[in-house]
């Protein structure tokens, strides 16, 4: 699937909050994200690139309802007692409960809401940085700026996102047969669509000397990107 990413604004993300039909479709994106094995990934990669060194924060970009970071968090917990999570979203939908199941992993929880790119403006101090289905939502030039504000704070960022890829966009058209509405199916194809592919979330990366870059095909469909800074040492 050669053809360039087609970005355009995704169902969901134009429905308030509480409306039912987001209700549903974000109950459906967390089938899918168990579908895809995200949460497996996520905390796979997490787990191989944070090292001692880095700083006890991890902020999820664009966190919705929080509970796939939980999902992650549970896989990470027995080996990372202590993080502090930062839940930041521009919507404000991380319930209590889910808060809750993430202080009885011994992980402090903050949720924001903000804009991702004012937020990122304002960070002083580094984290690690975590994205699930998120970057593929800016066109090239918002989401090189959106980059350069992570690489300006990040010690690390483990994303995954939608590859787009003929399987993918296949696979997209089917998620009726696993029961997810309407908005989600439509949902499911734009987001394919405005996926990634080969080594395009580098080439966007500012400075890559500075950082060791992973990026590829995760199976089933997931496009995963790692970005670590290497030390002064080594760069």
């Amino acid at each position: 699937m050669n053809r360039p990413r087609a970005i355009e604004p995704e169902w969901l993300d134009r429905l308030p909050a509480d409306d039912p039909r987001a209700v549903r479709s974000r109950s459906d994106l967390r089938v899918i994200n168990g579908w895809m094995r995200q949460p497996g990934m996520m905390a796979r990669a997490l787990m191989k690139y944070w090292d001692a060194t880095m700083p006890r924060t991890l902020i999820d970009l664009g966190a919705g309802d929080g509970t796939f970071m939980l999902r992650v968090a549970r896989r990470l917990a027995p080996r990372r007692p202590d993080v502090t999570v930062v839940l930041l979203d521009q919507q404000s939908i991380v319930n209590a409960q889910t808060g809750a199941e993430f202080r009885k992993l011994r992980w402090q929880v903050e949720i924001v809401r903000a804009d991702v790119l004012d937020f990122l403006g304002r960070l002083d101090t580094p984290a690690v940085m975590a994205t699930n289905l998120f970057l593929h939502h800016f066109e090239a030039e918002a989401l090189q700026r959106l980059l350069a504000e992570i690489a300006r704070s990040a010690a690390l960022l483990v994303a995954c996102e939608p590859r787009r890829a003929r399987s993918a966009l296949l696979a997209s058209h089917l998620v009726r047969a696993i029961g997810c509405s309407e908005i989600t199916r439509q949902d499911a194809v734009t987001s394919v669509r405005a996926g990634f592919t080969g080594n395009e979330l580098s080439r966007l990366w500012p400075e890559p000397h500075r950082w060791e870059l992973h990026e590829g095909f995760s199976f089933p469909f997931t496009h995963g990107f790692v970005a670590r800074r290497l030390s002064e040492r080594n760069a």
